[in-house]
């Protein structure tokens, strides 16, 4: 039985010690990332996704979609993407859904992109959000309705993490003239 024990033991340790070097690598990475070091990046990126961090497969997804340190590749984009997803990372889930909506990596299916956008707005991801709203307010996707437009705009102008930054894009959107734009005005100034 102590030897059980002792085998339990050290595969917690093991895992705990796994984990933290996954913890550790994305950390180093998310630093270069943010520094624009790309290439110095992705390997550690690389290396913290293998272990299933689900933010260094966000950012190794984001690395590919965007060509930032590697070559774009929309299906390498969106496969490290769906893995992140499938930890429930809503900006993960969020990036699924506009591969769907903008068929980038994927054929494009409004449907999905919507039930992703669906499922990160719930999550709180205020991207998903606009999106969501922008899909009910022009039938994308989803039926049209313009109740729920309304709640998902607002909840995404009102979110402490970006809402800001969507509610300047859609003013100053409206302001040039995109009609889309000015009916989501409307819709969040009521």
């Amino acid at each position: 039985m102590k030897h059980i024990i002792t085998i339990l033991f050290a595969l917690a340790v093991g895992m705990t010690a796994s984990a933290q070097s996954a913890d550790k690598l994305y950390k180093e990475a998310k630093a270069l990332y943010d520094a624009k070091n790309y290439t110095a990046a992705v390997p550690k990126l690389k290396a913290a996704a293998d272990k299933g961090h689900k933010k260094a497969q966000y950012r190794l997804g984001r690395c590919y979609d965007k060509g930032r340190g590697v070559a774009e590749d929309d299906s390498q984009a969106l496969q490290w993407y769906q893995k992140s997803a499938k930890q429930d990372y809503a900006k993960a889930i969020y990036a699924v859904g506009k591969c769907y909506k903008d068929g980038k990596g994927v054929q494009k299916d409004r449907k999905k992109a919507v039930e992703h956008f669906a499922k990160a707005a719930r999550l709180g991801n205020a991207d998903a959000q606009y999106q969501l709203g922008k899909a009910y307010l022009k039938g994308k996707g989803v039926a049209a309705d313009e109740k729920k437009a309304r709640t998902w705009l607002s909840k995404a102008v009102k979110n402490e993490k970006g809402g800001d930054d969507i509610l300047a894009k859609i003013r100053k959107e409206a302001k040039e003239g995109d009609e889309d734009a000015k009916r989501m005005s409307k819709l969040i100034d009521k």
